[in-house]
């Protein structure tokens, strides 16, 4: 009997090795890379992943035709460099050879871009329990697109930096949009619409979610209150702790070849508003160091107004963390802001308006990273001028002029003078000019609009919403 066991033991010690051998002659990718992908067209994109060590791995693709050869090193990791062509609305094939044929199929070369943030990225088209993304079940209906495919990055909270993520390409259709992130659907479905070519969405996401979280450490060198988790017990919330979701879920992702990024957060750090500003141009800054493909675009939607004084306790002033966003359009190149002002809820953080964010990042991607003429433009705060005791509040980029939503005026705007007591204001425009003053206030020094938790922004210009801002730098 121990004979028959340890003859039967031996055959399976036999089976184990032939198994083991033969799974490490095959190429193994990363899960991006796998069937229906989208590849960045017209691009030097990068491939890589493990062969048997020192094998040959050979590449070849649909479009070219032509081979690419590489070697793997002594622990079996490779990665190749291939070409690819303008838009191939076929579908296209990858094949990977080092001695087993590995085939990715139904690949399409379009237009890729990470999308990342937290829970109002995450927001699936489905919505939240309770909380319903406006819209959704007509353009769910309305959502099968070969042409659109679709990446959602699993949930992944890790020490270390990983090599592979959870998740699958999926074509756009009723079932798979339905679980993807609204403001990444509309961004990708307007792209789609108005360039006519194929388009790769990669969500990497997670509901409540820290800047910091999505770092890497050595970016956080200059923020000397972050906590840097060294140890699995350091790890005390899985979203919220600085790198955890840079290693889980963006480190796999870096080097894949993309056109840019958008990006969704900002509530998670309202209290810590003062550092956000040079924390998201770090940020960014990093993830264009990491990736190696220069200054590509960023875009970031400017959290929607929303009455923080109920949740936690909070009574912080989002205005502050929504300042501190706009100064990154002004600190890193190539990196703009959608803003949401008339988007919010005052009792709910995640808005129902998830096509405005979408669509809104799609009118800045394609003016400013494709070219499209004829979009309109986010109007910003410029200056203020005190005359008397009016104040002429001045925009750029505001060729259209700007104006009020609802009439001739707009309950908005406050006033100040140096005793720092702000009053509420009259307010008229000229042109791009909104004057500004109050009975109360006979010398201004200040003017607010819309700086507070929560407010309904009706400034406008072309269609688009100005940001919440302030002439002063007062601490509160």
């Amino acid at each position: 009997m121990k004979r028959h066991l340890t003859a039967g033991r031996l055959l399976l010690m036999a089976l184990s090795v032939l198994t083991g051998t033969a799974m490490e002659a095959k190429v193994v990718l990363p899960r991006i890379f796998g069937d229906g992908m989208v590849l960045q067209r017209n691009a030097d994109v990068r491939l890589w992943g493990t062969a048997r060590p020192g094998a040959t791995v050979k590449i070849k693709t649909t479009w070219s035709g032509k081979e690419v050869r590489t070697k793997a090193g002594p622990e079996g990791r490779w990665q190749a460099v291939i070409t690819t062509a303008d838009t191939r609305e076929e579908p296209q094939a990858v094949t990977l050879d080092d001695g087993e044929r590995t085939v990715l199929g139904n690949v399409l070369l379009g237009e890729v871009w990470i999308c990342s943030g937290q829970s109002n990225m995450e927001m699936p088209m489905k919505g939240f329990k309770a909380q319903p993304v406006e819209g959704a079940a007509r353009d769910v209906m309305d959502s099968r697109d070969a042409q659109l495919r679709l990446f959602t990055v699993r949930r992944n909270s890790q020490l270390t930096p990983q090599d592979t993520v959870s998740g699958r390409w999926q074509e756009a259709a009723p079932a798979s949009v339905r679980q993807f992130s609204a403001t990444a659907y509309y961004f990708g479905r307007q792209l789609r619409h108005t360039l006519q070519v194929p388009v790769g969405l990669i969500v990497a996401s997670w509901g409540g979610s820290s800047c910091e979280a999505w770092m890497r450490a050595d970016w956080l060198q200059a923020f000397p209150g972050t906590k840097i988790p060294v140890e699995k017990e350091d790890i005390w919330s899985e979203n919220r702790c600085a790198t955890v979701l840079y290693n889980g879920m963006l480190h796999p992702l870096i080097g894949y070849g993309i056109r840019g990024a958008i990006w969704y957060q900002g509530e998670d750090n309202v209290q810590r508003y003062p550092t956000y500003a040079d924390m998201l141009s770090r940020m960014i800054t990093g993830w264009r160091q990491a990736w190696g493909q220069g200054d590509f675009p960023f875009y970031y939607c400017q959290i929607a107004p929303y009455d923080y004084s109920g949740v936690l306790g909070w009574d912080d002033n989002s205005a502050f963390l929504r300042e501190q966003q706009s100064r990154v359009e002004t600190m890193v190149p190539n990196a703009r802001m959608a803003v949401l002002m008339d988007t919010g809820l005052q009792y709910g953080i995640h808005p129902r308006k998830k096509r405005e964010a979408g669509e809104r990042l799609a009118i800045l991607a394609l003016s400013h990273t494709y070219g499209v003429e004829g979009l309109p433009e986010f109007a910003c705060y410029e200056n203020v001028e005190f005359r008397g005791d009016t104040a002429v509040v001045a925009f750029a980029r505001s060729k259209e002029w700007v104006y009020f939503e609802h009439g001739q005026s707009s309950d908005l705007f406050e006033i100040a003078g140096e005793d720092r007591v702000f009053h509420p204001a009259d307010t008229w425009i000229e042109r791009n000019r909104v004057y500004v003053r109050s009975d109360e206030v006979k010398h201004p020094v200040a003017v607010r609009y819309a700086f507070r938790n929560y407010a309904e922004g009706d400034l406008m210009h072309d269609g688009l919403p100005v940001s919440s801002f302030r002439t002063d730098n007062f601490d509160r």
